[in-house]
């Protein structure tokens, strides 16, 4: 639904005249009217719409009691409504009406909330911070999308009647982005951490090795960065995050309540630090930097000594900079590795993981050794896929490792939409929007049971994806459509519902900033 505003003069004598325009209550009239209560991506676990719209005014306060998270949660609510609506909206411990965030123990989970909305105001009520903030994207996005303006918008802001109860499908909903073939500043890492957020990912996964360039500072290694990190694919500057760097992006993914999984990809995709240290190699030679595309043609010497070396110091400088659970180690596209060579290696570095205490992930091919007790793998085939390479995955699914879906022809972001898409590769296929939508994560892999799912991510490769423009093109509207496979219940999954909530999106995306592809499959509002 557009937003609409107030203009006739005599509308609002009408609805003074009917005694309903009170502090905090919304008019009475229908050139107003709040945005539906569950026109909301992801779609929310149950919601009941009913009585009086709230008002937001120039007197409505944010009441957060006494509790430090509330309040932090708060404030960040106050910086997304100061810009637009000019309102002061004071962060306070006391007071009656306003928004109310309420930390209560309840059916929420450590991320579900409830949203209570009426004419004396809206209160979202969750066990956790988390679950304040993600109920805080819920009302954000039942305001009118000019509330995303960073000047002041006319209004009026309304927040439709009723109540919503949420609470997430998965515990993983993540989002992968490729530093290492093109690199992003922390800003420009930031500003695709605030996109994510609006849709309640939880997951911020960090490529932050391959071929073509390292991107984190080794104080034990310093070439990883300083050459590893000097080039990207065409040739560019390149460049790598400092610890500091590091670690402003994990508070920042923090502050909103995602965490950051970093990957450092092996055996293979390893040529930057190939490149960058001679030993590495099991000719003692270093190859050149590469900004090339192709794969697969790099592998650490397993049977070298100091390639244990080499990974005991990573993993362990990483994990101190990384208060998350998880750290990724690749493994795939390792075909420069042989088998005997490529188990043996996974059977060393896993309990290097562990050590440091981290649960390991890795790409799917990590079935292919023996996955550690507690591991995830990471599914990234294709509906074609061989049915050796689903059987194998689906084995260690019933062995207990954990399956995070990822499938290439579904959610990676960095394929085209169609062949006249001018970034981005095709060859898992093309994927549209409705492709990337319609299939749902508890019943994809055969064998698997689906209390082994432990949720979605959708990659973002940068082979061709140069700057924010090119994310957010690839990205949208795509990612609001895995987070709803993460977040939403199974019985809500409806194409031509979503689709009408994700054209209502587009107001939003053009107020943020945000340049989308008008996909032809959704009914967007007239520009």
């Amino acid at each position: 639904m557009r937003r609409h505003r107030l203009h006739l003069l005599g509308s609002l004598l009408l609805v003074a005249a009917a005694g309903v325009f009170t502090s905090g209550a919304a008019p009475a009239s229908t050139a107003a009217q709040p945005r539906p209560l569950g026109q909301v991506i992801p779609a929310p676990a149950s919601v009941t719409p009913g009585g009086a719209p709230y008002r937001i005014t120039g007197d409505t306060r944010i009441r957060v009691g006494d509790s430090r998270e509330a309040h932090r949660v708060g404030e960040y609510l106050a910086d997304v409504l100061r810009p637009s609506t000019g309102y002061p909206l004071p962060v306070t411990e006391r007071g009656a009406g306003g928004i109310r965030l309420r930390l209560a123990q309840g059916p929420y989970g450590a991320e579900g909330y409830r949203l209570d909305s009426g004419r004396g105001g809206v209160t979202i009520t969750a066990a956790r911070p988390a679950g304040l903030f993600h109920g805080v994207q819920t009302l954000r996005q039942l305001l009118p999308a000019a509330v995303e303006r960073d000047t002041v918008q006319p209004g009026p802001w309304l927040v439709a009647g009723g109540t919503v109860r949420d609470v997430p499908r998965y515990p993983w909903r993540g989002a992968m982005l490729d530093v290492s073939r093109h690199f992003f500043t922390v800003d420009e890492v930031k500003r695709y951490v605030d996109r994510l957020a609006l849709y309640k990912f939880n997951k911020l996964h960090l490529h932050l090795s391959d071929d073509q360039g390292w991107r984190i500072a080794i104080d034990s290694w310093p070439r990883l960065a300083t050459h590893g990190g000097s080039t990207e694919v065409g040739g560019g500057p390149g460049g790598f995050y400092t610890k500091d760097d590091y670690r402003e992006i994990v508070r920042y993914a923090a502050s909103r309540h995602l965490e950051v999984v970093p990957e450092i990809d092996m055996p293979g995709h390893t040529n930057a630090a190939l490149a960058s240290y001679a030993d590495l190699n099991c000719d003692g030679v270093a190859p050149p930097l590469y900004t090339g595309t192709a794969v697969g043609f790099s592998s650490l010497c397993v049977g070298k000594e100091v390639t244990y070396d080499f990974v005991d110091d990573v993993i362990r400088e990483l994990a101190a900079l990384t208060p998350g659970r998880y750290l990724h180690i690749g493994g795939d596209e390792a075909h420069s590795t042989s088998h005997a060579d490529y188990v043996t290696f996974m059977d060393r570095v896993q309990p290097v993981v562990a050590k440091y205490g981290k649960t390991v992930v890795g790409w799917h091919q990590l079935t292919g050794a023996t996955p550690a007790e507690g591991a995830l793998a990471q599914y990234w085939g294709l509906d074609g896929t061989g049915a050796e390479e689903k059987a194998r995955v689906a084995k260690a699914a019933r062995n207990g490792t954990g399956i995070v879906l990822s499938p290439a022809d579904r959610i990676y972001l960095d394929m085209k939409y169609d062949r006249t898409t001018p970034l981005g590769l095709s060859w898992a296929g093309y994927v549209e929007v409705k492709r990337s939508y319609d299939w749902d994560p508890g019943a994809y892999l055969p064998g698997v049971p689906e209390d082994a799912v432990r949720g979605v991510e959708a990659p973002l490769w940068t082979e061709t994806l140069e700057n924010p423009a090119h994310l957010d093109h690839m990205a949208f509207p795509r990612l609001p459509g895995v987070a709803e496979l993460g977040w939403s219940p199974a019985a809500t999954h409806d194409w031509e519902d979503y689709r009408t909530r994700l054209a209502a999106q587009g107001p939003r995306w053009d107020a943020l900033g945000v340049g989308y592809h008008r996909s032809p499959q959704v009914d967007w509002p007239a520009e």
